[in-house]
């Protein structure tokens, strides 16, 4: 079983996912927040690379992308700082990230790499299933899951193909569009979850717009996981002391471990 299937494995334990763009604001806030929201009870975390043509993030990130990159963070101090995080915490973390950061590096030394600083999985927005075959073999040599997506508008075919090939769980997009913190979640939600249920037993996790704990304990009635990206980004934005932060995710967490206890 690998250290991400693994949080999953509990009965009714609904995973709490955050995302934080790496080097945003600074090296230094990632190297304590990541620390910081496994101590307070996050489950993974997800690591974004910065990329100049983030086509599935919204303002929110693709400003923390732009900034980090004028810092000069690169793939390569991505997993240099990975590995330092590796140190100092145990929980799974997962690269976010676009293809082409990934091809320029070559896929076999990204993925080698990424073993060995202690990356356990790859989420590629812009890479679909249909066209993963020639990654796919090289993470499964180096124990790396490849997580895809599945939006709202995909099909009964896209759903079955998805379910086959990502490993670990599903990332289910909750709205079409773009990231970015949102008052509410579409009325279609429990729908689209319940559809794509009947397809797999893989654990389903829903990201894109969750930004209130309400979301989240929303999103636990049906799912298995709740990832949440750009408000964890404003809170870094608004509060460099983390105690907003620290403060939203413990939040989320006590909905989420309520909703266990209920089950």
């Amino acid at each position: 079983m690998s250290r991400i299937a693994s949080i999953f494995a509990a009965a009714n334990h609904v995973a709490l996912i955050p995302y934080v763009t790496v080097g945003y604001p600074d090296i230094n806030t990632t190297l304590e927040v990541v620390p910081l929201l496994a101590e307070n009870g996050c489950d993974l975390v997800e690591l974004g690379i910065p990329f100049s043509d983030p086509l599935a993030d919204g303002a929110t990130i693709q400003r923390a992308s732009h900034q980090a990159l004028k810092h000069g963070i690169t793939p390569r101090l991505c997993l240099e700082l990975t590995r330092q995080l590796r140190q100092r915490t145990h929980i799974p973390l997962v690269f976010m990230t676009y293809y082409n950061p990934v091809l320029r590096f070559g896929l076999e030394e990204f993925c080698h790499k990424c073993a060995q600083v202690g990356i356990d999985g790859l989420i590629i927005p812009d890479l679909p299933p249909e066209e993963g075959q020639e990654l796919e073999p090289i993470t499964g040599r180096y124990d790396l899951d490849v997580i895809y997506l599945l939006a709202p508008t995909s099909t009964e075919k896209r759903i079955e193909l998805v379910a086959e090939k990502s490993r670990s769980f599903i990332y289910l997009v909750s709205l079409t569009g773009v990231t970015g913190a949102r008052d509410k979640l579409p009325e279609e939600l429990e729908d689209f979850v319940a559809r794509v249920r009947k397809k797999t037993g893989k654990p389903l996790c829903v990201g894109f717009g969750v930004s209130t704990t309400e979301h989240a304990r929303r999103i636990a009635r049906v799912a298995d996981g709740v990832i949440v990206g750009s408000k964890i980004v404003q809170l870094l934005e608004e509060d460099r002391s983390l105690r907003q932060v620290c403060s939203f995710v413990k939040s989320l967490k006590s909905a989420l471990t309520r909703k266990e206890a209920n089950m």
